[in-house]
C-alpha cells in the first residue's frame, strides 16, 4: 500500500515542462561525453531522469518538425510538411521589411483545424504556455493565443537575431498577438528564461503546461536588408563570458559560440529547476528536452552521419532526456524506439486529458516505456522532404536521397557507412514497401498544407 503522502501526490495532476531546442545534435550534452560541451543542468535531469538513445523527430529542420511535436501528428497528416518560407520563388532574396510582410513567412501557416497540445490540456484544465521559437505562421489566426495556449512571448518566425530580434529588418518577437521591442537589445535566451519564470509564477492556481522552445543554438538569422551583414554567415550569438569558456579550447570562435549559446541556455534551465524546486512544485512537475532536429554541423554529429536538413540519422536522431521525480527512473539510459510523435499522447495521459474525438494520432504514451513497464510499440517511422525520402523499419534504415542512399542496419552500423541493398534486397523490398504503404495513407489525409492567410 502506498504511503499517504504519495497517494496524495498520485492525485495531484502534474505540471509540464517540454522544452525544445533548436539545431542541438545528438552528442551535444555533456553527459554523452564526446564533445566539450558544458551542460551541468541537463546532465543532471539525465541522471536524476531517462535519456533516450533512439529518439526520432518527424522532419531533418524546424517547422514540420515542430508541427508534429505540438500535434502528434506526422506533417504529411497536418499539412505542415514543410518549412513556412519554401515557397518562395526568390528563395535567399533579402527582404524589404516591405516586401516581407507579404512574404511567405508571414502568410502561411498550421492550418488552424488541426489541434495542439494546447488545445487538449486546455480543455482538461490546464494553463497553457509557449515561450521562445514557435514557427507554425506569424498571421494572427496562427499565432498561438489562437491555437489553444493562454500565454504567448516569442518569437514567430524561423529565426531572429539574438539581440535585435529582427529579420530582415522587421521586429519579430511577440508578446501575444503583438509585435514588441520593448525588450530590444537583450539576448534572447535571457528573456526566455524570465518569461517562462513569470509563465510559472502566475500559474499557481491551477496545473500547467509550458512548451519552453528555445531559438538557441540556431545559427543568428537576421537577414537585414543590408548586404553587408554577416550575422548569418558568423553562426550563432552568444554572451561574451560563455564564449570566453570555450575560446581557444575549440578550433574556432564560431564553435565557441556554438557552445557558448548552449551553456547559457542550459543555465536557464537551471535557474527555472531551481526555482521549481524552491517553490515544491518540483516534483510534481514532469519535464521533457529533446531537439527540433539533428545538429547543423558544429563540431560534427558524430557517431550519427550528415546533420540538419538530412535523411541521414544525424539529421533525425535528436538528443532526449525525461524528468519526473519519483515517476521515472533515475539515471537510465533506454534504446527503445521513440519519436516526437509520442509528445502529445504522454501529456494526454498524464494529464488524464482526452484527445480530441476524430483526430488521428501517430504516436503512443512513452511512459511505460520509459519505466520499463513495456518495450516500445513503434517498429516503423517514415521521413519524406520533398524528393528526400527514408523509413526505418526495425533495425533496418532506408534512405533515397539527392546526397546518396542505401540500406543499413542501424544495429551494427548507427553510421550508416555500409550499404545492404544488394546484399539484402529481400530487406530492401520489404522496406521501400512499408514507405510506400504510408506514403499511400498521407496522401489520403487531409487536409493539405501549408495553410495559407488568403
Amino acid at each position: 500500500m502506498l504511503p499517504v503522502a504519495a497517494t496524495a501526490a498520485e492525485r495531484a495532476r502534474p505540471n509540464f515542462i517540454l522544452i525544445v531546442t533548436d539545431d542541438q545534435g545528438y552528442p551535444d550534452l555533456g553527459c554523452i561525453g564526446s564533445k566539450p560541451v558544458l551542460t551541468p543542468t541537463l546532465d543532471r535531469l539525465a541522471a536524476e531522469g531517462v535519456r533516450g538513445t533512439s529518439f526520432y523527430v518527424t522532419w531533418p529542420a524546424c517547422t514540420p518538425s515542430r508541427g508534429s511535436i505540438l500535434t502528434g501528428r506526422y506533417p504529411q497528416r497536418n499539412g505542415l510538411y514543410d518549412m513556412v518560407r519554401n515557397d518562395m520563388t526568390n528563395y535567399g532574396h533579402r527582404y524589404t521589411p516591405e516586401e516581407y510582410a507579404f512574404s511567405p513567412e508571414m502568410t502561411i501557416g498550421l492550418d488552424p483545424r488541426e489541434q495542439t497540445i494546447g488545445d487538449v490540456l486546455k480543455r482538461a484544465g490546464y494553463r497553457t504556455g509557449v515561450v521562445g521559437k514557435w514557427d507554425m505562421g506569424q498571421a494572427r489566426r496562427f499565432l498561438p493565443l489562437q491555437r489553444g495556449f493562454d500565454f504567448f512571448y516569442g518569437h514567430g518566425n524561423n529565426g531572429i537575431d539574438y539581440y535585435t530580434h529582427e529579420r530582415y529588418g522587421v521586429p519579430s518577437m511577440f508578446r501575444g498577438n503583438e509585435r514588441t521591442e520593448a525588450d530590444k537589445g537583450t539576448y534572447a535566451t535571457d528573456l526566455f528564461k524570465r518569461e517562462a519564470l513569470r509563465f510559472i509564477g502566475e500559474s499557481k492556481d491551477r496545473p500547467w503546461f509550458l512548451y519552453l522552445a528555445f531559438n538557441a543554438p540556431h545559427g543568428a538569422s537576421s537577414f537585414g536588408a543590408d548586404p553587408t551583414d554577416r550575422k548569418t554567415r558568423e553562426g550563432v550569438q552568444a554572451p561574451e563570458k560563455y564564449v570566453a569558456m570555450y575560446r581557444g579550447k575549440v578550433k574556432d570562435e564560431r564553435l565557441a559560440k556554438y557552445y557558448a549559446a548552449v551553456t547559457c541556455m542550459d543555465e536557464a534551465i537551471g535557474e527555472i529547476i531551481a526555482r521549481l524546486k524552491q517553490s515544491g512544485a518540483g516534483e510534481n512537475t514532469f519535464l521533457m528536452f529533446l531537439s527540433d532536429n539533428g545538429g547543423s554541423g558544429n563540431g560534427g554529429n558524430a557517431p550519427l552521419k550528415a546533420g540538419k536538413s538530412t535523411m541521414w540519422e544525424g539529421g533525425l536522431r535528436v538528443p532526449f532526456v525525461a524528468w519526473w521525480p519519483g515517476r521515472v527512473p533515475a539515471g537510465k539510459v533506454t534504446d527503445e524506439f521513440l519519436t516526437s510523435l509520442e509528445l502529445l499522447p504522454t501529456l494526454a495521459a498524464a494529464a488524464g486529458a482526452k484527445p480530441t474525438p476524430g483526430v488521428k494520432l501517430d504516436g503512443f504514451d512513452l511512459l511505460p516505456v520509459l519505466r520499463g513497464e513495456k518495450k516500445s510499440p513503434r517498429t516503423e517511422m517514415f521521413w519524406q522532404r520533398r524528393s528526400d525520402k527514408a523509413a526505418r523499419v526495425g533495425q533496418w534504415k532506408w534512405v533515397e536521397s539527392a546526397r546518396g542512399g542505401g540500406l543499413f542496419d542501424l544495429s551494427t552500423d548507427l553510421a550508416e557507412t555500409r550499404d545492404l541493398s544488394t546484399e539484402k534486397p529481400d530487406v530492401l523490398a520489404r522496406v521501400k514497401g512499408r514507405f510506400e504503404a504510408w506514403r499511400k495513407e498521407m496522401d489520403a489525409a487531409e487536409p493539405r498544407g501549408p495553410f495559407r492567410d488568403y
